[in-house]
């Protein structure tokens, strides 16, 4: 293919290949052409001109394909464009020619079709060039139209379109002769010639003026002809075309001038020729007036569905401002055809013409019109209404009540109320709390007006208006309560009017059924209420036949709905439910037939309409509420369901007796017996199952059937890809509801009035029920498939051969109908027999199976053939029996042989495909090989397009099926999919489809390998590039589609190979396709590009439209233009209504933005900003009003923003939904910036980096962020404000501590604290839902949390927020008016308390830290009001409110303790709830409770601290306002009864046992916060005496709680959560430590010292000294300590190391953290003996000492790495503390501890000896240890030999180490051992005094030359010092006479000093500063020394005299500097 890539086509090249690769050749070569030829210089075309019009004239003469000669064409054009366009002319003749030839034949046809295509493509570009043969051309090829078959009808008709855009106003000469021919074309039977011919007149409209005045009625006339018969294309085509006439008639485009002849046309007019043709079908008099005279309906269903979508391209045209304008106008002319006598003869006409007004009102004001603009529209439709109502109050009022309405009256109006109503409904629900100002509106009246239609006398009126009622409700869930009231008032006081009774109970229902979509639910006492309406309504319904149905339906229709409620309410109804349903059936199947001998046909309507209302409400139950369906239950449900079926065969002789009038009822029972049987398990009916299959043969092969309509019934039961053969599906529609009428057979579509019990179903939509009979089909088809695998196997033969010969022996139309209903019932059977694994039954039973099912895949209906393929490959899969699938498929294949019609060869060929869809694919080559030869022969059939249909998505399918195995037929497929995909004519779109299919999964089926560079490949390539080409420059959307979802697989497989810059134009053209497929197709595709190349999709959109010629340009490139892609995604997705798509667009908007947020931060930001301000009420939305402040502060909140109106921007009008998604992108912004660069949140550094390169960051935009949440916070609607709260709540957690570089020691957020507190204040408003209020509470406790605010006034702000909210809570859940479910009273009190909890917790914190002296700052404000930091205000602020606090915390904790509570414990729950929550709410309040209690908690066990567990009197005396009724449940009634002592242990057992209750459950490994909560809170315990008594006192408590917490330490990574637990440990072993103190304390005052030998001894171990593991408190402690420590250092463990020593291998450093974490452990080591007994302490001492000295070996050897420091004093503490131990004491252990301390005294030795030949030792550590030893332990372990001379002996060797540092320090030690106890220092002053004195000797001739050695001499100096002092006062003259020469010969004469380095100098300083003050204290000596030594005497009288000199100087020095010292002080440093 590389060859093709030329210029010229290679001719030599193409001559070698075979024919189907030559054509493939040529169409690549033509390709590659059309792109070069705009980027290659002009000379070089001109050069090469002639030769290339000679090839490409060649190329025209050989018979193209249609993708070729359509490329042809352009190539052809361009030409003559970029090089010589003089030629052109010669061009165009040569094409005239050829198609005025008269060849005829089929060989011929391609060249004269390419001819044509030729002409459009030159016109187009070369336009007025060729002006003179333009009229020869047109007049050739109209007249060549009269005689062309459809391919060449249709290719003129797009040629003269081309012509007419290429010449403009030039081509005016021939506009007439071009509208006769297209007026010809556009009622073409050929669907493609009218599509043609559409788009033609399309074009010919820009300049023709006449189609839009003169012409305008009969261009109408035609679209409504063309209309008749139509497909899908043509009427998107069609509606287009007349849309726009019409749009052009209305308001005529500016660039074309007014000409003679031509008018403008008023609305009415335009509308009226809609009218003509919507009503009469816009036929001649002569034929509407003969219709009228037969009294048949002219207008066929295609043709109004055609009018309503022109009606809507119309409008849409038009736009959003002229609808705006003129909507009243609209309205009334659409509700006239609403109304209108011919459009509602008969009520399926009347369904489907509502429908059509309905859907021309939900497409333009749903999608034109923003959101103040739909309120002012809902006005509209409102008064409307009211006009309606009042025709109706009128004629009712005339005539006496008795006379009622006229019919024709009420239909009149009704179908005009139900159209108004439902799409009332549409817009309050979509408009959801926007829609607030029209309901309280008071000059509408919407709500009044809307109850007010529940009183008209027709059903559906009734019905629309309860829907309306229903979609407020959920738009608005606060008024789902208040409407419940009233309906119900309303019905209570008119339950005598028939019409009342219905309406009301429908609008209750309607209204229940909201629920189910609201979040916030309803009241419990509303199900109470409803309950008790409904029994009403069925005990009075025999007082007044009038209105018995009324009642009798009403109260059913009440208890169905109520269901819907749940469980949980229906719980406490279901016995009453179950006693009406016994009543409404005979009490046994005798009974029913007793009662056919009474009653008349009143009754039995009454009868058979209570009896179908008790079978739904048992439905309803069944469906909403499975957990109730207990064996007894449905054990009652069991006589009742007897009863009903023995009814059912006794219906048609009740119809017989009393005629026709109840045969309705009966449909609907029969109905609602076959849904509730559907529903049951067929065993709790087995004994009816002869009945009810009898029945179900009747209903399915019965004379009185009438035909289900085969949309309604067979696509549920065909596979979902199989339904591509049947044509676009309806869910790939925009216009779905509407086209939906044409497929509902004669029924039209469904409606409200065939079922009133849908109304309360869960959906947004209005519920479309089929009328009963069809419903009734559908139910019996489904019930047979329940049924069917439970009868036995003589039964199923049976059932089956009557199937069979019901469908040989009936004929026509009946057959159809009857093959139909039985192939989908057998179908339900089968796919009940394979999802339950069960087996058909033997060879009987399969015959006549296998029958049924081929008869109807030879059917004439193609669905029934989709259906009955897939059949067979559910029989294949239930039957699993090689030997029957190989004998079907042979079956097959010789059927496809013989065979010659389309429909058996068509059936067979997709039978062949699907057989193996269900056995886990095709696995046998040979049947792959066969099937594809099969398939592959078909799909070559001219002659039939169908059957090359259905061949190709077989093979589509086996593609699929056979995996690898098909890789050896790739290479031929291609090569088919690709020569069809060139020859297919564009007439045959089917085909086209079926090759995109193939394509798509032969693409999936080479898979990854697709990235390969072999020439296979590379061919296998090319050909899908080529394909994808082909299918690209289809006509056909679905093409279109089909090839970009090509491309996407391809882009997904090979991403090298797909040409974004070619792409992603052609996917943005397509972005606003008018086909809902194409768009879904395009999105799908931009949301793969977008996860890998989000930055190159966004570059290639933008530069796409900077080249769009100007008349092609749309509102989208507009969009991208201004905004870029991203910005036309979201105006997409504010039009959007399809789910799928909505969901697409938006995550393709967030990979755009994960990858390009950060490099583009302010154009996404700004994006955001603009959509967040696209709405119409901005400036309203943003102006926030607020009370002014009680102390009427100097400014107010509301003064923070008072949002102007944006200007317009890129963006207008769009929907709250839009809008919410902007600022979860802001959320989403700020996430992906915090993993990024740490500068988004450092304004400093962002500052610094900003100017040195051109970067962007957050913090920069911070006003924008605020300024966003802020908007969104404050707007109407209820979501929205949600997502602004959310993101504050982000931005407040983010950038709380970012300081303000401008003023140091403030942060950033601080400037936008009235903002702040602007954006909260509305959600605490009165009228504001829980869920808002709750949110602002987590934003409030946040923002006082962060430490933000600094101003008092600004603190009490926001506290009064909550002080507010805390007045709510205290009031209760007793407040008369509940609009919403219980569970949000918890919700919102919780978060209330949650919130006050998180802010006490800071004010303590805060509190903590500034009384800690680390962290005292000095005042920051003189202010006595302000003083310091907020947090003391805080603190005193929450202080006040803290009683009623504690009090709620305590309760809610108690709540939350019952909640977790394992389920067999329920019964033990308080029978009326908790504090917070209602027993009938137990479910939805758990995760309230879940998600507040952790910090509740901690505020709860912090407030205990402070109060130190002293129980004060908290009476509502002290409280400033009411206390809660039910704070803390039982315990506060108590209060009087229990002691202090009971309420506290209570409390501590309460917060013990959550806290231990959430540490030991599983789930809690994402909780880190709540584990954090937990054991914080039991540290605050803890701190406190009396709970640490109790734990103490408690052993098997503080067990468990060390068992716990060494679970967590095992489990829990986090270095915080050790840490914490460890502190914990330690408060642990602290309350036991001060146990034992006390109980030994009070057992020696007890027993007198005298007999101290008989005390007993306490602590653990008793008098054996045995730990029990589990109950030992030691014990636990130790393995606690032992794991922490063998985590950090494996090396203490021999087994770990996997050597006998444990010295195994070194590990890697300790961080910080970690030495925290081994020092706490060693502490708690440390203190274990002492809470042990003597004995116990000796069992626990060689663990302890094993643990202290192996810590610190590997100290000593520096494995631990850097932060050893911290980690050393930490041992050297916890030796300490053992050695100072009382049990080292005790004299029953004493002995037994001085062995073992001299054993580890022995081991740390030897260590010595063994680690110093190791480099890297530290030896200081060492020698402090065994310093620690010597002073600490008892001088008994040191004292003997030859641990005391070897300790003497380590110290010596120090002393002759030459590093000073250890020098230094071993003097310091010897300074603690000389002044130690006299057993331990003689030795050593004995055998170091010496050693000493000659080092300082020593000292005098080397003078120490740097600080270290310095430091060195003078710590010797302080150890002989010590010495001294440590002799008796008789010797210690002798030995300061050694001192004082030792000082003396230190100091350096006046000479010396001046030249002597600074240490000699220091070392002179100190040893002067000594001698003075050691001299004085022993003047003898001193002057002995002076008289005995002269020269001593002469050098220290110069020391003393030359330092009393400097001393002079200095003392002089200061008033001279402070003449330069300024005479005003600066209290501020600036610098």
């Amino acid at each position: 293919m590389e060859q093709a890539h030329s210029l010229l086509l290679n001719e030599d090249a193409c001559s070698q290949l075979r024919e189907h690769q030559r054509a493939e050749f040529v169409f690549e070569w033509l390709r590659f052409l059309k792109k070069l030829l705009p980027a290659t210089d002009r000379a070089d075309v001109k050069q090469n001109q002639k030769r290339l019009v000679e090839q490409l004239t060649t190329v025209l003469t050989s018979s193209p394909g249609p993708p070729t000669r359509l490329l042809l064409a352009q190539c052809l054009a361009l030409v003559y464009r970029v090089g010589d366009s003089l030629t052109s002319s010669l061009t165009v003749d040569r094409c005239n020619d050829i198609i005025r030839s008269k060849d005829d034949s089929p060989s011929f046809l391609p060249t004269r079709l390419a001819a044509v295509a030729c002409l459009g493509a030159l016109y187009e570009q070369l336009g007025r060039l060729l002006i003179n043969s333009f009229k020869e051309t047109t007049t050739n090829l109209l007249k060549a139209m009269r005689s062309a078959e459809s391919q060449g009808r249709c290719e003129i008709m797009l040629c003269v379109e081309r012509i007419l855009k290429g010449l403009g106003v030039s081509a005016v000469s021939c506009h007439r002769d071009i509208y006769k021919a297209a007026r010809t074309g556009l009622t073409d039977r050929s669907m493609a010639v009218r599509c043609a011919a559409a788009k033609c007149l399309l074009e010919l409209q820009r300049e023709a003026v006449f189609l839009w005045s003169t012409e305008l009625e009969n261009v109408a006339t035609l679209c409504f002809r063309a209309f008749e018969g139509s497909n899908y294309d043509v009427r998107v085509g069609v509606s287009k075309l007349l849309g726009t006439l019409l749009a052009s008639a209305l308001e005529p485009r500016q660039a074309i001038a007014p000409r003679p002849g031509s008018k403008r046309s008023s609305l009415e007019e335009v509308m009226e020729l809609l009218s003509s043709g919507f009503l009469r079908g816009g036929a001649g008099f002569l034929r509407a007036s003969g219709d009228m005279l037969k009294g048949t309906s002219s207008v066929s269903r295609d043709v109004r569905v055609g009018i309503t979508q022109t009606c809507v391209v119309f409008v849409s045209i038009l736009g959003g401002v002229w609808l705006e304008t003129h909507f009243s106008s609209l309205l009334t002319l659409l509700m006239d055809w609403a109304s209108h006598t011919r459009a509602t003869q008969y009520p399926a006409d009347a369904v489907s013409c509502r429908c059509c007004v309905s859907f021309i009102l939900r497409a333009t004001l749903g999608t034109l019109l923003g959101e103040k603009a739909q309120i002012a529209a809902a006005k509209e439709i409102c008064q409307v209404i009211s006009k309606q109502k009042r025709v109706v109050d009128a004629s009712l009022h005339e005539g006496n009540m008795e006379t009622r309405v006229s019919p024709a009256d009420v239909a009149a109006s009704q179908h005009v109320l139900v159209c108004a109503l439902l799409e009332l409904g549409s817009l309050v629900q979509n408009l959801s709390s926007t829609a607030a100002p029209l309901l309280q509106d008071t000059g509408i009246g919407m709500l009044d007006t809307v109850i007010s239609v529940l009183l008209h006398p027709s059903a559906s009126a009734r019905l629309a208006s309860a829907w309306c009622l229903r979609c407020v409700a959920v738009g608005m869930p606060a008024q789902v309560a208040v409407l419940l009231e009233r309906c119900a008032e309303r019905l209570n006081a008119l339950k005598s009017c028939p019409e009342a009774v219905a309406g009301y109970s429908a609008a209750i229902a309607a209204l229940l059924g909201a629920v189910q979509l609201s979040p916030l639910g309803i009241s419990h006492s509303k199900g109470k209420m409803v309950m008790t309406l409904a029994e009403d309504l069925l005990r009075s319904a025999a007082q007044n036949s009038r209105i018995s149905i009324q009642r009798t339906q009403g109260g059913w229709l009440l208890l169905s709905a109520l269901s819907t409620l749940g469980p949980t309410v229906m719980e406490h109804h279901l016995p009453r439910l179950l006693l009406l349903c016994k009543c409404a059936f005979p009490l046994s199947v005798k009974d029913v037939e007793m009662e056919l001998r009474r009653g008349d046909s009143f009754t039995w309507q009454v009868t058979l309409e209570g009896r179908a209302g008790a079978l739904c409400a048992m439905k309803s139950l069944v469906v909403h509420c499975k957990e109730l369906l207990t064996d007894d239950v449905i054990s009652r449900f069991v006589p009742l369901l007897s009863c009903a079926v023995a009814l059912l065969t006794q219906l048609p002789s009740i119809i017989k007796s009393y005629g026709n009038q109840i045969k309705n009822a009966a449909t609907v029972f029969k109905l609602r017996v076959y849904e509730i049987l559907k529903l049951l398990q067929p065993k709790t009916y087995e004994v009816s199952f002869g009945t009810v299959l009898k029945q179900l043969l009747n209903d399915l092969t019965g004379p009185e059937i009438t035909a289900c309509a085969e949309r309604n019934l067979l696509p549920s039961q065909c596979y979902s890809q199989d339904l591509a053969l049947l044509g676009p599906g309806l869910q790939d529609m925009d216009q779905r509801y509407i086209e939906e009428q044409l497929h509902g057979g004669g029924s039209g579509g469904g409606t409200l009035e065939y079922d009133s019990f849908t109304i309360f179903e869960k959906t947004q939509e209005v519920p479309t029920p089929l009328p009963p009979a069809s419903a009734l089909t559908v139910a019996a088809v489904q019930l047979f498939g329940v049924i069917f695998p439970h009868l036995s196997v003589q039964q199923r033969a049976q059932v089956l051969e009557q199937f069979c010969e019901f469908v040989r022996q009936l004929k026509g139309a009946r057959q159809q109908t009857v093959q139909m209903h039985v192939t989908a019932a057998f179908f339900c059977t089968l796919k009940s027999l394979a999802s339950s694994r069960r087996e058909l039954g033997p060879e009987e039973v399969q015959r006549p199976a296998l029958s049924l099912l081929l008869g109807a895949l030879e059917g004439s209906n193609p669905l029934l053939r989709c259906m009955a393929a897939e059949g067979l490959a559910r029989l294949v899969q239930v039957l699993n029996d090689p030997g029957f699938t190989v004998s079907l498929t042979l079956m097959s294949f010789d059927k496809l042989k013989t065979a010659r019609d389309a429909i058996t060869r068509t059936g067979h060929a997709l039978a062949l495909g699907t057989v193996y869809r269900y056995l886990g694919g095709i696995s046998t080559p040979q049947y792959l090989s066969a099937c594809v030869g099969v398939l592959f022969t078909l799909s070559q059939d001219n002659t039939s397009p169908e059957v090359q249909m259905w061949a190709l998505h077989a093979l589509s399918t086996v593609v699929d099926l056979a995996g690898p195995l098909y890789h050896s037929h790739l290479e031929a497929s291609f090569t088919l999919v690709l020569r069809l995909l060139l020859s297919t004519p564009h007439t045959h779109v089917e085909v086209q489809q079926s090759l995109g299919r193939c394509l798509n999964a032969l693409i999936t089926s080479v898979g990854p390998d697709l990235q390969g560079e072999g020439a296979g490949v590379c061919a296998v390539r090319t050909s899908c590039l080529v394909g994808c080409a082909v299918m690209q420059d289809s006509q056909d959307c679905l093409v279109q589609a089909q090839a970009i979802s090509c491309l996407q697989q391809l882009h997904m497989f090979a991403p090298r190979f797909v040409n974004l810059s070619s792409l992603v134009p052609s996917l943005c053209i397509n972005l606003c396709s008018s086909y809902l497929s194409l768009r879904r197709a395009v999105v799908a595709c931009l949301r793969q590009l977008a996860q890998r190349e989000a930055v190159e999709v966004s570059e290639h959109a933008v530069a796409l439209v900077k080249e769009l010629p100007r008349r092609d340009n749309t509102q989208l490139d507009v969009t991208i233009k201004e905004v870029g892609l991203e910005g036309a995604l979201f105006s997409l997705l504010d039009r959007e209504s399809d789910p799928r798509l909505c969901r697409d667009i938006q995550e393709t908007l967030v990979h755009m933005m994960s990858s390009a947020a950060e490099s583009k931060l302010a154009h996404w930001l700004k994006l955001c900003k603009d959509v967040l301000s696209a709405s119409a009420d901005s400036a309203a939305a943003a102006s926030v009003e607020t009370q002014q402040e009680e102390d009427g502060d100097r400014y107010d909140d509301s003064s923070a923003f008072h949002a102007k109106s944006e200007s317009s921007g890129p963006f207008n009008n769009l929907r709250w939904s839009t809008r919410v998604f902007s600022m979860e992108c802001v959320c989403r912004i700020i996430a992906q910036c915090e993993n990024r660069d740490s500068a988004h949140f450092n304004m400093v550094l962002a500052q610094e980096q900003r100017l040195h390169e051109s970067t962007d960051f957050l913090v920069l935009h911070l006003a924008d962020l605020i300024r966003m949440a802020f908007m969104a916070s404050t707007d109407h609607s209820d979501q929205l404000r949600l997502a602004g709260l959310q993101t504050l709540l982000v931005i407040i957690r983010k950038f709380s501590n970012v300081p303000e570089p401008e003023f140091p020691g403030h942060v950033i957020l601080e400037q936008y604290q009235a903002n702040v507190g602007a954006a909260l204040r509305p959600a605490f408003h009165v009228d504001a839902p829980p869920n808002v209020t709750a949110k602002a509470c987590q934003v409030c406790s946040a923002w006082i949390a962060s430490g933000v605010i600094s101003d008092l006034r600004d603190l009490r702000r926001v506290h009064q927020l909550l002080a507010s909210s805390l007045a709510k809570v205290q009031v209760g859940r007793d407040v008369p008016s509940q609009l919403y479910n219980e569970s949000t009273f918890t919700m919102e009190s919780l978060a209330v308390l949650k919130a006050w909890a998180e802010v006490y917790i800071t004010a303590v914190q805060g509190s903590r830290q500034r009384d800690s002296p680390v962290s005292h700052h000095p005042q920051q404000s003189e202010e006595a009001g302000t003083a310091g930091p907020a947090g003391a205000g805080l603190l005193k602020l929450v202080q006040t409110d803290l009683a009623t606090l504690s009090r709620l915390w305590l309760a809610a904790l108690q709540d939350h303790a019952l909640l977790t509570l394992p389920p067999h414990y329920s019964s033990h729950l308080p029978s009326t709830g908790g504090s917070f929550y209602t027993a009938e709410t137990v479910e939805q309040a758990r995760p309230h409770y879940y998600s507040a209690w952790a910090t509740i908690l901690h505020a709860t066990a912090l407030w205990l601290n402070s109060t130190g567990f002293i129980v004060v009197d908290e009476g509502p005396a002290n409280l400033s306002r009411p206390v809660t009724p039910t704070s803390m449940g039982q315990s506060t009634s108590l209060s009087n009864v229990k002691s202090p002592e009971d309420v506290n242990t209570d409390r501590l057992h309460l917060i013990l046992g959550i806290s231990v209750e959430f540490l030991c459950s599983p789930h809690s490994g994402d909780q880190m916060e709540n584990i954090n909560s937990c054991l914080q809170a039991l540290q605050a315990l803890l701190e406190v005496p009396w709970p640490r008594s109790k734990v103490g006192n408690d052993q098997a408590l503080s067990v468990e709680l060390l068992s716990v917490l060494h679970r967590l330490i095992v489990t829990r990574e986090s270095p915080s959560i050790q840490l914490a637990v460890l502190e914990l440990v330690q408060q642990i072993i602290c309350a036991a430590q001060e146990h034992v103190r006390e109980k030994r304390h009070s057992a020696e005052v007890d027993d007198g010292a005298a007999e101290k030998e008989t005390v007993p001894e306490f602590g653990e171990g008793r008098d054996t000294g045995g730990l029990v593991p589990g109950r030992s408190l030691v014990f636990g402690a130790l393995e606690l300590c032992l794991c922490m420590l063998v985590r950090k250092l494996p090396q203490l463990s021999p087994k770990l190391t996997g050597s006998p020593t444990g010295r195994g291998g070194q590990t890697c450093s300790l961080s910080a953290t970690d030495c925290r974490l081994v020092t706490s452990a060693l502490a708690i080591l440390s203190e274990l003996p002492s809470i042990c007994s003597p004995e116990g302490s000796v069992s626990v001492l060689p663990t302890v000492l094993y643990l202290l000295l192996g810590v610190l070996r590997e100290a000593v050897k520096g494995s631990v790495g850097a932060e050893s420091g911290q980690l050393v004093s930490g041992i050297l503490q916890a030796l300490r503390t053992l050695f100072t131990s009382p049990m080292s004491r005790a004299e029953k252990s004493r002995g037994a501890w001085t062995q073992l301390l001299q054993c580890a005294l022995h081991t740390l030795l030897e260590s010595w000896s063994t680690d110093k030949v190791e480099p890297g030792v530290d030896e200081v550590t060492m020698l402090t240890s065994l310093t620690i030893f010597l002073l600490y332990a008892s001088p008994e372990v040191t004292s003997v030999e030859p641990l005391q001379t070897r300790c003497v002996q380590t110290f010596r060797a120090s002393l002759d180490s030459k590093d000073p540092v250890v020098l230094s320090r071993s003097y310091q030690l010897l300074v603690s051992l000389f002044q130690g106890p006299a057993p331990v220092a003689r030795p050593f002053i004995l055998a170091l005094g010496g050693r000493l004195v000659s080092q300082l000797e020593e000292a005098e001739k080397s003078r120490p030359q740097g600080p270290a050695e310095l430091q060195a001499v003078q710590d010797a100096i302080r150890a002989l010092e010590a010495l001294v002092y440590a002799a008796d006062e008789t010797h210690r003259p002798q030995l300061v006479a050694v001192l004082l020469p030792i000082l003396i010969s230190l100091l350096l004469d006046e000479n010396a000093l001046a030249s002597a380095p600074a240490a000699s100098r220091s070392l002179h300083e100190s040893a002067l500063r000594d001698l003075m003050r050691i001299g004085p204290q022993h003047s003898a000596v001193l002057k002995a020394l002076m008289a005995s030594a002269p020269h001593m005497k002469a050098r220290l009288e110069a020391a003393v005299k030359g330092n009393q000199e400097s001393v002079n100087t200095k003392a002089q020095a200061p008033p001279v500097i402070s003449k330069n010292t300024p005479s005003i002080q600066l209290k501020i440093n600036f610098l």
